[in-house]
């Protein structure tokens, strides 16, 4: 069975949180992962993939912090997991370009995966982060008691 990992989980979280921020502003991480309760360090591996994707804009210095690098409505909720998880694959046949499998030409049962992974991926497209942001600009923040 596909799980999302905490580490997509929580990368939808801190996106979310600086989809929350004035546009452009940098925010510092160690505010988002106050405001989320995810460790610093973890956080900082779930940056990585996020700025390697593109998704993020990073600037260094005193003031400096991470932001969106575009508007909300423009990321979706299937490219950002894509980012944090690397691969949503349903079946490992599937997780190439093209299928490697041996099986894949005779394969019964292939057409039922590529038909689940289809209606997931469909279906986290059909979000976007100003979706799960929602219409109301506040702040959300965990509370770990």
């Amino acid at each position: 069975m596909m799980r999302i990992s905490t580490k997509g989980r929580y990368a939808l979280r801190i996106m979310i949180d600086l989809a929350h921020q004035p546009k452009g502003e940098p925010v510092s991480l160690r505010s988002v992962a106050e405001r989320q309760c995810i460790t610093l360090k973890y956080m900082e591996g779930i940056m990585t993939h996020l700025l390697r994707a593109q998704l993020v804009v990073s600037l260094r210095g005193k003031s400096g912090g991470y932001y969106l690098s575009r508007p909300p409505e423009d990321y979706t909720i299937y490219e950002i997991l894509n980012a944090a998880e690397g691969d949503l694959s349903t079946v490992h046949c599937l997780s190439t370009a093209s299928n490697l499998c041996p099986m894949s030409d005779c394969c019964t049962t292939l057409p039922l995966w590529t038909g689940l992974q289809n209606v997931i991926q469909k279906y986290l497209e059909s979000y976007t982060l100003a979706d799960l942001k929602g219409e109301h600009n506040t702040q959300f923040f965990c509370n770990p008691s």
